[in-house]
């Protein structure tokens, strides 16, 4: 160990041939009687100044669901040791040395939000102690630490995990822990995919617990972090918004294509599955996110359109048997809800469809007068008629021929009523399907304009 000490040192500036044997003699010297287990100070009444300097490296992971952080950081630690202190001319000019860490006392500084389950520490590297007695340490460690994250607006989202450090056996009238600078350095931060970090602010906290009356101070730094909703936008909002487009669409679909109700199971169980995708990496919390209520209300509306889709097809396919539409659902429906639809039919204007429904049945009832005059003319024929040369006097052809008309005006009259219930549900159809398209539109803006 030794002789490793002495190789680190030639590398040291300054280190020239014989500076050798003085690097081996001073490190002799000093730890001779030097005990690493008792704090460094000449007056044990007065506190050791510890200056704490964060680099953060990388974000390797931010687990939502269990609320943890693993991030790689360069942590740097520095304090005065009075008992490691020589003259460097009596040593040939040796300044400084570089010794494993285990040699020299260290501060206990943990991380107090530690969540891992090994309770790793620093990696024991060496440390850089100079002729004065100021020891620097540097050390990386990969640390996962617990952060309470809130997913509300998932995936435009922000995070603020903190990484708090401190002694965890010395108070603040033995260790006086200090912040070196008042942000965490950035300088060498690799880029993450998903987050995007905005800043690292350090604030030195002092704390009484209650389990002891001296005070502990602590180093809280801040990691200030927004997501990328680049991958998400493209994978989960925008194939949902798209799926709900086709939602609305089941209102314009026939209603004698026997797939109507298919197609609204079809999209909401595609819901059903983004909205799984969302449920496993989010955590078991009461704050639901921002797309998690997107695709709520959209399973509602999509439930909500499909009871409408089997209520209007009941309508449609009313049989015979079916009452004539109520006045109050003629005027309604089919007179100013198929205007504003711009529902008509074959003949009929889109501008002026009561105009051309009226006209329509002045023909019908035009019509239907023209037979019962035709009836009636055969009864006149039939009075009229010589017994001997005309078979029209028969009672029984005459009640064949009314009875025969008399079903064909009942025909028509159950084919009328079955046609305005026809046109009915198709008004409502129409009506629901813009209706649904603009609550797809209006949700989508909100959601957005939210985020």
């Amino acid at each position: 160990l030794l002789a490793l000490c002495l190789a680190s040192c030639l590398l040291a500036p300054g280190c020239r041939g014989a500076q050798g044997r003085f690097a081996y003699k001073l490190l002799h010297d000093l730890f001779a009687n030097y005990s690493s287990a008792l704090r460094p100070v000449d007056d044990t009444d007065r506190a050791l100044n510890v200056t704490l300097q964060v680099t953060l490296s990388q974000i390797i992971d931010m687990d939502e669901r269990n609320q943890v952080l693993t991030s790689y950081l360069w942590v740097r630690q520095a304090w005065l040791d009075a008992h490691l202190t020589w003259d460097k001319d009596a040593y040939d000019g040796i300044d400084s040395i570089r010794i494993p860490s285990s040699y020299v006392w260290r501060p206990d500084i943990i991380l107090y939000n530690n969540a891992d389950d090994r309770f790793g520490g620093s990696m024991e590297t060496n440390v850089v102690l100079r002729s004065d007695g100021h020891i620097m340490w540097d050390s990386p460690a990969i640390t996962k630490s617990s952060c309470k994250v809130d997913v509300s607006y998932f995936p435009f989202d922000g995070q603020r995990c903190r990484l708090t450090f401190g002694s965890w056996t010395y108070n603040g009238n033995q260790i006086d822990l200090r912040n070196r600078l008042d942000t965490g350095d950035l300088t060498d931060f690799v880029e993450n995919v998903e987050w995007e970090v905005l800043g690292m602010p350090a604030t030195r906290n002092v704390i009484t617990y209650g389990c002891c009356s001296e005070p502990y101070p602590d180093v809280t730094y801040t990691l200030l972090l927004r997501r990328r909703a680049s991958f998400y936008i493209f994978n989960l909002l925008l194939p949902c918004i798209m799926v709900s487009f086709l939602a609305p669409l089941g209102f314009y679909l026939p209603a004698d294509s026997g797939e109507k109700v298919s197609l609204g199971v079809t999209v909401l169980l595609a819901l059903t599955v983004f909205q799984l995708l969302v449920a496993e990496s989010m955590p078991p919390s009461e704050s639901v996110p921002l797309i998690g209520k997107y695709y709520i209300a959209t399973m509602t509306m999509i439930t909500a359109s499909t009871a409408l889709t089997i209520f209007i097809m009941n309508i449609h396919h009313c049989g015979p048997g079916a009452r004539p539409v109520p006045p109050w659902a003629r005027r309604l429906i089919l007179h100013h809800m198929a205007r504003l639809c711009c529902v008509y039919e074959v003949g009929e204007s889109c501008k002026s469809p009561q105009r051309a429904l009226g006209e329509r049945a002045g023909r019908e009832d035009a019509e239907m007068p023209r037979e019962s005059t035709g009836k009636g003319e055969v009864g006149v024929e039939a009075e009229g008629c010589p017994r001997d040369r005309c078979l029209c006097h028969h009672d029984g052809l005459l009640r064949n021929v009314g009875y025969i008309a008399g079903c064909f005006r009942r025909h028509r009259a159950t084919q009328r009523r079955t046609g305005e219930w026809k046109k009915v549900a198709k008004v409502m159809d129409r009506f629901f399907m813009w209706v649904f398209f603009l609550m797809v539109f209006l949700m989508s803006v909100l959601v957005l304009g939210k985020a």
